[in-house]
């Protein structure tokens, strides 16, 4: 038996036992409470990247500016409730507008005065996000049991996934 197969297991089952321990036990209301991002907003986004890519087979580019925000929004919102870092997150949605207008410059006709907006929002909230993320690892500890039971979890998830082994031999047939 692998140190995989056993630590594997035992990492989730610890990180679970954290969660349940801080009383996080999984009803309709939580689980509308923190995955309402995931819920509701991300799928109308994947909606509109494939409103673009399969029904409009990439004849109408102006999708992809909604479907990029909506995406961009649904991610900074789940990454801010599981976590409980809206504090630092909130830069998120200066960044969204920047990636719904980086998708429509890149799959459209490559309009080179897009650059300048797309630059200067996602400069400004690199800039957001650096500031109030050395704040906040300044200020609080990222080791609180939530945090580390998702961690656990994460890493105990890793661990049981199978690793793609190349082949030692080389192509069948071949003389």
């Amino acid at each position: 038996m692998s140190k995989k197969a056993i630590w594997g297991p035992l990492l989730i089952l610890l990180g679970a036992y954290l969660l349940l321990g801080q009383g996080i036990g999984m009803n309709s209301g939580m689980i509308f409470g923190y995955f309402w991002a995931s819920l509701f907003i991300l799928p109308l986004g994947l909606f509109f990247h494939w409103m673009y890519f399969s029904m409009t087979h990439g004849r109408l580019p102006g999708l992809l500016i909604p479907g990029g925000i909506l995406v961009t929004v649904a991610i900074v919102c789940q990454i801010a409730m599981l976590f409980g870092s809206w504090n630092v997150m909130w830069p998120g949605f200066i960044l969204a507008p920047a990636v719904g207008l980086f998708e429509f410059y890149w799959f459209s006709g490559r309009n080179r005065w897009l650059l300048i907006p797309i630059n200067i929002l996602t400069v400004l909230s690199l800039l957001f996000f650096a500031v109030f993320s050395i704040e906040a690892l300044t200020t609080r500890t990222f080791m609180e049991q939530p945090l580390l039971a998702f961690v656990l979890i994460g890493l105990g998830a890793l661990l049981l996934l199978p690793l793609r082994r190349k082949s030692k031999s080389g192509p069948v047939g071949r003389v």
